[in-house]
């Protein structure tokens, strides 16, 4: 496979650590280069992340004495050295949106954990088990912009990655009419530790501001289909969500109720279902994608946080407790790794994809 220089924008927040420590050894991606805010610029990264390191790794020996570039002021530098970016730049959303465009205008593909560009019509958000094919969109974003290799792809918001994708094989094969979800989630989700955030120690805080909102309506997107160069979003499953933070560091929990439209299967035709799943990550066996994407545990005190947000390296759903309910046909338990399938290692699988299928 060929060798691909990479960068990362917003590398000294928690994301882009996680950017860094996952790209440590990668058979394809060589981090050459590192850029955040004006007041890291001109440091060393080790210098940059000082007191903050926040991964359970050491700062990889190849990342420590590079340079951090200002991820806003040396775009044409950085879009001349790498052969695309990752972004996890913090900063507001109108200046994300127009900070990953400028990068896309100066030839350099974009692969974003940012909610910035989530609803632009031609920007494809990739789960690649689930819709692949979104990324054919970029040929109509590329006419949009007047790129011949710039574009912009990004993640859903992390909180998706746990229940949609055990709905994702249910809605094709029977479809699923209807979902309540409640997300129990990490504090890491809030780009903080359980050491730095004392307000969440013997606590649950019931407000994730805009949360809820990605949680109902991202998922149309994801269920969509490409027409006329842009991505049209499915009307349904209808989903209603409520999105808590606890006390946890890493993993975010999901509570699901779902029924389905027409002919109900059986917990053994659900089980079966997710066993049996496979999407195009796994087809292509890309290096970060799991060789099983869902698993179910038996157990009835499983998924626990602490015990299965590291399932295949962080990258696979484990899924709990399904059984039938008095208001809807089902419900069930599900978990992610917030930060590494919901965040980085989502955006390195999509990144992955994107070269495999020669969009980068």
């Amino acid at each position: 496979m060929k060798q691909y220089k990479v960068g990362i924008l917003g590398a000294t927040g928690m994301v882009g650590q996680r950017f860094v420590a996952l790209l440590e050894g990668h058979p394809w991606f060589n981090l050459t280069t590192v850029a955040a805010s004006p007041r890291s610029a001109g440091k060393t990264y080790e210098a940059a992340v000082a007191g903050r390191w926040a991964v359970e790794t050491p700062i990889p020996e190849a990342v420590k004495h590079l340079t951090v570039l200002s991820a806003e002021g040396d775009i044409a530098q950085i879009a001349a050295e790498v052969d695309f970016v990752f972004s996890a730049v913090d900063m507001k959303k109108e200046e994300i949106f127009a900070l990953e465009e400028a990068y896309a205008k100066a030839e350099c593909p974009v692969v974003s954990n940012n909610s910035a560009h989530r609803w632009t019509p031609d920007v494809p958000m990739v789960v690649p088990e689930l819709n692949a094919d979104h990324i054919k969109v970029i040929a109509a974003q590329r006419k949009r912009l007047g790129t011949t290799r710039g574009f912009i792809a990004v993640k859903s918001n992390c909180s998706l990655q746990s229940y949609v994708p055990p709905l994702y094989p249910l809605h094709a094969k029977y479809g699923v009419e209807k979902a309540l979800v409640t997300t129990y989630q990490a504090i890491s989700g809030a780009g903080k530790t359980l050491d730095s955030a004392p307000e969440i120690l013997d606590n649950v805080i019931p407000y994730i501001g805009g949360e809820e909102e990605k949680s109902q309506t991202e998922p149309l997107k994801l269920w969509g289909t490409v027409q006329n160069g842009e991505i049209v979003n499915a009307q349904g499953p209808a989903i209603t969500a409520q999105c808590v933070r606890v006390p946890v560091s890493d993993g975010h929990l999901a509570a699901v109720f779902m029924s389905f439209a027409d002919k109900v299967p059986s917990l053994d035709d659900i089980k079966a279902c997710w066993s049996n799943f496979a999407g195009r990550a796994q087809e292509l066996a890309l290096p970060s994608a799991p060789k099983q994407f869902l698993h179910y545990l038996e157990d009835e005190n499983r998924p626990q946080p602490r015990l299965d947000r590291d399932c295949e390296h962080g990258m696979a759903i484990t899924i709990g407790r399904l059984r039938e309910d008095t208001q809807y046909d089902y419900k069930f338990i599900c978990l992610s790794h917030n930060t590494l399938r919901g965040a980085a290692g989502g955006a390195v699988l999509t990144a992955e994809l994107l070269c495999s299928e020669n969009y980068i």
